[in-house]
């Protein structure tokens, strides 16, 4: 079974100018994605696709491939994901490269393990898909919400159920996917039927995409690596 690293990194993002490369605590933000996947064993191969010569650059300084570079027409702000992993294994078809299986992986995950991407790729042996899920801390049947400065429950009837008595909700972490090519298709989407969850710990998972989130996910690498 062949399997592949897809790691998405086009340029141009607003928030975060030069997010993707930007250094995160002594390297390039695209490097820790870099390593995870090369350094997990799993990968016949492990590429970036970018629009961007500067984080192609980065890329094949960090040992990743950047065979061809992302269209214009999957490089723009109405493209997803899906439109930039399908350009992605169609231009490795030209090549004579066929993957049974992919992982797309975001750029903007320095907390992401290799041993993570094993564990998880040995999961999806059994299932379709699979992809890296974190429990909310607080049952989401607590929900309130604000209507003319009012705090209003969402459903009070589930104000007064003990935690313990609500089953736990899990959340989409954003970091990695993994899918087997044949049902991404089947289905057209990276979450196929069979999708299994890959219960990560809270300490894992960190959205970047302010200079605030920045700011905590570095406070959080301090902490975690003792520096």
């Amino acid at each position: 079974m062949s399997n592949i690293a897809i790691i998405t990194a086009r340029g141009g993002s607003k928030r975060i100018p030069r997010k993707n490369i930007k250094e995160f605590m002594g390297k390039p933000m695209l490097g820790y994605a870099i390593d995870a996947a090369i350094n997990s064993g799993i990968f016949d191969a492990v590429m970036v696709s970018t629009d961007s010569e500067e984080i192609a650059d980065v890329a094949k300084q960090y040992g990743a491939e950047v065979p061809f570079m992302r269209s214009e027409k999957t490089a723009s702000d109405s493209a997803t994901t899906f439109d930039a992993l399908d350009e992605v294994i169609n231009e490795y078809k030209k090549l004579g490269k066929e993957y049974n299986t992919l992982c797309c992986i975001y750029p903007c995950v320095p907390f992401l393990k290799s041993e993570t991407l094993k564990n998880a790729f040995q999961k999806m042996q059994g299932h379709d898909a699979v992809i890296p899920v974190c429990k909310y801390p607080v049952p989401i049947e607590w929900a309130m919400k604000i209507e003319n400065g009012i705090l209003i429950p969402n459903d009070r009837d589930a104000q007064n159920m003990r935690s313990q008595d609500i089953e736990p909700k899990y959340f989409d972490v954003g970091m990695f996917y993994f899918c087997k090519t044949n049902a991404m298709y089947q289905y057209n989407s990276l979450t196929p039927e069979d999708t299994a969850a890959f219960v990560i710990d809270e300490k894992e998972c960190q959205d970047i995409d302010t200079p605030e989130d920045w700011a905590m996910a570095e406070m959080k690498y301090k902490v975690m690596h003792n520096v």
